[in-house]
C-alpha cells in the first residue's frame, strides 16, 4: 500500500492516494469498455445483418410465434430491460413450463433435453446463435461484452449480497459462467463466478474470457 502510493504521487502530484487512483482507474476502464462495446456490437450486427434475416425466416418456417423472444432482465443497478434472443422455443412455452421439473439449483430454470425447443432452435443454441441479438441491447448501452448473465429479478430473489455485487456491472454477452459453470448445472457455480468477475474485473480479463467463449462455442461445450 506504502510503495503504491508513493508510486502514484511520482506521476500525478501529492494530492493523489490510491483510492483516487483506483478509482481513476476504474473510470478510464469502464470508458474503454464502453468504447469496445459499441464498436464491437456496430461491426458484429452489420456482420451478422444476412444471418439475422436467415434465421428469422427458419424461425418462422419451423413453428408458430414471434421471431425474437424478448423478457425483462435487470441491468446495472437493477435497471430492467427486454433482453433479446431469436426464439428457440415453442410458442407456449411459459405454459408448458408448469409441467416440467428443474433440472438446475436455485430459482433459475434449465433442464438439458428441454421438449419446448423447437428443431432450429435446437440448431440455434448449439451454436449459441440465438444470442446474436443481444448485440443490439449491448449497442443501446444495456448490457456489455463481458459481464454477469442478465437475469430476471426473480431469478435472484433470496440472495441479497451476491444480488448486490453482481449489479455493480453490466450484464454481459459471455462471462466466467458461460465458460466454466454452465456444464455443471450448479446454481452456486453462477454465483461464485458471478463475483469472481465483478471483483476481478479488467479490460485484460475481458479479453481472456472473450478468446475463451469463442473456444468454448466452437467446441460447442456447455451448448443446451
Amino acid at each position: 500500500m506504502l510503495s503504491e502510493k508513493i508510486i502514484t504521487q511520482d506521476v500525478f502530484g501529492p494530492n493523489i492516494d490510491s483510492k483516487d487512483y483506483s478509482t481513476m482507474k476504474h473510470t478510464i476502464e469502464n470508458v474503454v469498455k464502453r468504447g469496445v462495446d459499441i464498436a464491437c456490437s456496430l461491426f458484429f450486427i452489420m456482420l451478422f445483418s444476412p444471418i439475422f434475416f436467415f434465421v428469422a425466416v427458419l424461425i418462422k418456417v419451423d413453428s408458430k410465434g414471434a421471431v425474437f423472444f424478448k423478457q425483462k432482465r435487470c441491468g446495472k443497478s437493477g435497471k430492467e430491460f427486454f433482453m433479446l434472443k431469436f426464439r428457440t422455443m415453442v410458442d407456449d412455452a411459459e405454459i408448458l413450463k408448469k409441467n416440467l421439473l428443474n433440472e438446475m439449483e436455485g430459482p433459475v430454470f434449465k433442464i438439458k433435453k428441454d421438449p419446448r425447443i423447437t428443431r432450429i432452435g435446437l440448431f440455434l443454441r448449439k451454436w449459441s446463435i440465438d444470442e446474436l441479438p443481444q448485440f443490439i441491447n449491448i449497442l443501446k448501452g444495456e448490457m456489455s461484452l463481458v459481464g454477469p448473465r442478465p437475469l430476471a429479478k426473480e431469478e435472484m430473489a433470496g440472495y441479497d449480497l451476491w444480488k448486490n455485487i453482481r449489479l455493480t456491472a453490466k450484464p454481459g454477452l459471455t462471462g466466467l459462467w458461460q465458460i466454466y459453470g454452465r456444464p455443471t448445472g450448479k446454481f452456486g457455480d453462477w454465483v461464485k463466478y458471478d463475483i469472481a468477475y465483478v471483483r476481478s474485473r479488467s479490460i485484460f480479463l475481458d479479453i481472456k474470457i472473450i478468446f475463451l467463449t469463442l473456444f468454448a462455442v466452437l467446441s460447442k461445450k456447455g451448448a443446451c
